[in-house]
């Protein structure tokens, strides 16, 4: 089942970002990732009072929440993620599961 991780940050001002975006691709999809969305903020519909919308959107699909955990604890992998922490500001970083319905949602409320 598919596993999504959100990602929505602003760019530091380095370069930091720039080299991790040279060799992340590589590296999500050795731990079977891919990039489904990429965006930069159009607007924001709704305002929430303590809630500043961030600039960048990128949004992953992993194979599951293993390739995901693979990813992140790769020793191979130890130097890349540094950079993403460093050229980014404002992160936030969110995971999903899959679902193929709505119902898991609904049952969820009834507890």
């Amino acid at each position: 089942m598919s596993f999504y991780a959100l990602n929505l940050f602003d760019l530091a001002d380095n370069d930091s970002y720039l080299r991790y975006s040279r060799r992340s691709p590589a590296a999500v999809a050795k731990h079977d990732g891919r990039v489904v969305a990429l965006g930069l903020l159009d607007e924001a519909l709704e305002k929430e009072p303590d809630v500043e919308p961030r600039s960048a959107m990128i949004l992953v699909e992993w194979a599951s929440r293993e390739s995901f955990r693979s990813f992140l604890e790769d020793p191979e992998l130890a130097d890349l993620h540094p950079l993403r922490e460093d050229g980014t500001r404002n992160y936030l970083w969110w995971t999903y599961e899959s679902l193929d319905d709505l119902r898991p949602l609904f049952a969820a409320g009834d507890r």
